[in-house]
């Protein structure tokens, strides 16, 4: 985290503009956990009257490092003060598209976070953003996870989606066991809610 020498002004503006603020609308849906989350546009239109009312505003833009990509977000007041973070993530996989996901997922994050958006639920994704690139699981494992797919009827192309991979045979090491109790939990009649929340306990929230 980066400021200016000062940042009285901003944090009275940001005090008040945060009294304004509601929580970010949860709107977009999850196929998989059948749960919706906010995105990046809800989380705009939250931030967008209050900032205005209180001579605050911000700029983020993207950047790429060893580790993955990211965003640096600035949060400024009109008298020039400002906070700066910068908040990476390393991509599963190193394509235009997953870096596209990585980059969005980073900038919702964090304008949550340097503007004190109540955080809403998120779905796994940050899960399936984090991750060792190197290793993928074993042919056994490939064929457990096949198997419960079948078991369960879990439509598999919105399977692939969430997990953000082409084949199952591209699922990483280090996600097995979180998706392994996905398909675990969905043997049991569970409600929208309650698979939300399995959602929620995979991400690690």
């Amino acid at each position: 985290m980066r400021s200016s020498e000062l940042i009285n002004e901003l944090a009275n503006a940001l005090c008040n503009a945060q009294k304004e603020m509601g929580s970010a609308v949860k709107d977009s849906p999850n196929p998989f956990f059948k749960s919706k989350y906010a995105d990046l546009g809800s989380v705009i239109e939250v931030i967008k009257q209050p900032f205005a009312d209180n001579g605050l505003s911000y700029t983020q833009f993207p950047i790429s490092t060893e580790h993955g990509v990211g965003v640096v977000t600035r949060l400024m007041h009109l008298s020039g003060q400002y906070l700066e973070m910068e908040y990476t993530l390393p991509t599963v996989k190193k394509d235009p598209q997953a870096s596209g996901s990585a980059i969005t997922y980073a900038r919702r994050y964090a304008l949550q976070s340097i503007a004190g958006i109540p955080t809403a639920d998120d779905d796994a994704e940050s899960a399936m953003l984090r991750g060792d690139d190197k290793k993928v699981i074993s042919e056994d494992q490939v064929i457990t996870i096949k198997k419960l797919i079948d078991e369960t009827k879990v439509d598999q192309d919105a399977f692939l989606k969430w997990v953000k991979v082409k084949a199952i045979s591209d699922i990483q090491v280090n996600i097995y066991d979180r998706v392994f109790a996905a398909l675990e939990a969905k043997k049991k009649p569970m409600t929208d809610d309650q698979l939300a929340a399995v959602g929620k306990k995979i991400a690690g929230k």
